[in-house]
């Protein structure tokens, strides 16, 4: 077996692979004994069938594998042994000669492949970045503890109902002669709140009640024949539910009210723990800290945008296999020819900037520890938990999370690319002149527009 490389130009190469029957002999030698022992061929028995047969019935198809195998092998090997940086997959040449297992003994084959360029590019603090810090206003803080302040409430006991209400009572059906009975439908513990009323005219019947009230309503009519809510309204099937149109009457039994937290020490208590935070003022300061970091890793992602923009003026000279990688794209990754070239500066612009990352990362020996992933993971369960109000998660609750996700290959794929882009940023901070910008978060949401 011979494999040669010839260079067409910088980053385009043919790879030539000569096979010689002794090269591939013996594979199809052992396989064929292989059929003839499993071989079930009338007239014989097993292992009987003679070997000229075993090779007309199966010796092409072998043949076929085996050298296969073997060019695949050999390719492989030499892309490995000679440590070749290809971009994409190997494709066979356009120029490769048909290939006939009837009558050849020795073969060829041809296999483009397309170089990786080499990347010359320094970075120094002449080359300047701008970094933008969102600024945390009075007006955002204010906002933040008002919403904290109402997820983090309690429901009470009210006097008279109102919109947002939770009324409980006795619901009973109206008969079609205006008379109440037994033999309709009725719910001892029926739920409402008149806030989702989709009928006008029936939630204000709702409106104003207390306890021991009774008030005559059409259920129908308030959530607009809506299958779903009347069934659950009513406790019956759907089926029974679609069929209902007469009026209710409601006896109101207990009516409970959503009431917001108030910015006292309960409302710190319960957000951060015991004692953690002792006044409005420091309230509102840890606020603002939470807020800041909610942006960094925003402000972080538009630095590596700018980055992008920055240096791959460095990389304007590259050449790259275009014509390559179309082919490649068309054939292995089921792209059509109608958007390929419209789509192509793109594709080439960013596995430049994903090369200059790597090659930032090798020279400089960047890495990141498996302690720094499970910091990374557990900022995005942390930031996950916050949503919901949840500020003040134990340690303990924070590190399993971030565990499983660590366990999910999917998602530790997506931790590792958020921490590697992490110590890729963090080292341009101190490679390049960082040109710090204050912005508003408006101001900020327009840079990507």
């Amino acid at each position: 077996m011979n494999v040669d490389k010839q260079v067409i130009d910088s980053v385009n190469a043919v790879v030539k692979i000569q096979l010689l029957k002794a090269d591939y002999q013996e594979k199809v030698g052992n396989a064929l004994k292989n059929y003839r022992k499993k071989a079930n061929v009338p007239g014989f028995r097993p292992g009987m069938v003679p070997a000229g047969l075993i090779q007309k019935m199966y010796g092409k198809s072998v043949l076929a594998e085996a050298v296969q195998d073997a060019v695949s092998e050999a390719l492989y090997n030499y892309i490995r042994d000679n440590q070749l940086n290809i971009l994409g997959e190997p494709l066979p040449s356009e120029s490769q000669p048909m290939v006939d297992f009837d009558t050849q003994e020795d073969f060829e084959f041809a296999f483009d492949i397309a170089m990786s360029p080499e990347l010359d590019f320094t970075l120094t603090n002449k080359d300047s970045i701008p970094y933008y810090t969102i600024t945390v206003t009075d007006e955002m803080i204010a906002e933040q503890a008002k919403s904290m302040a109402a997820r983090n409430g309690t429901y009470v006991k009210a006097e008279a109902t109102e919109e947002s209400d939770v009324i409980k009572g006795l619901l009973i059906e109206v008969q079609p002669d205006g008379t109440i009975g037994l033999e309709g439908i009725s719910v001892e513990d029926a739920v409402l709140t008149p806030k989702y009323f989709k009928n006008d005219e029936e939630k204000a019947k709702l409106i104003g009640l207390g306890v021991g009230d009774t008030v005559v309503f059409n259920p129908a009519k308030a959530y607009d024949h809506t299958e779903t809510e009347l069934a659950s309204l009513l406790k019956v099937p759907k089926e029974v539910a679609k069929t209902v149109s007469t009026d209710f009457t409601f006896e109101v039994k207990e009516i409970t009210r959503y009431q917001e937290g108030e910015m006292n020490q309960v409302l710190f208590d319960q957000l951060y723990g015991e004692g953690v935070v002792t006044s409005e003022e420091a309230f509102k300061s840890k606020i603002r800290e939470q807020l800041e970091a909610q942006f960094a890793p925003e402000s972080d992602y538009r630095f590596m945008v700018d980055a992008e923009k920055a240096l791959l003026k460095k990389a304007e000279d590259v050449v790259y296999p275009v014509d390559f990688l179309k082919r490649w794209m068309l054939e292995t990754q089921k792209r059509t020819a109608d958007n390929i070239d419209e789509e192509m500066p793109k594709m080439i612009e960013d596995l430049k900037w994903h090369m200059m990352k790597e090659k930032i990362v090798t020279d400089n020996n960047l890495t990141v520890s498996e302690e720094e992933l499970l910091e990374t993971a557990k900022k995005i369960t942390r930031a996950q938990f916050a949503q919901y109000g949840m500020m003040n998660v134990p340690e303990d609750l924070l590190n399993g999370y971030a565990a499983d996700m660590l366990k999910k290959e999917e998602s530790k794929r997506n931790i590792i690319d958020q921490s590697m882009s992490a110590v890729v940023a963090g080292f341009l901070k101190g490679a390049v002149k960082i040109t710090d910008k204050k912005i508003s978060v408006e101001d900020f949401n327009k840079l990507f527009e």
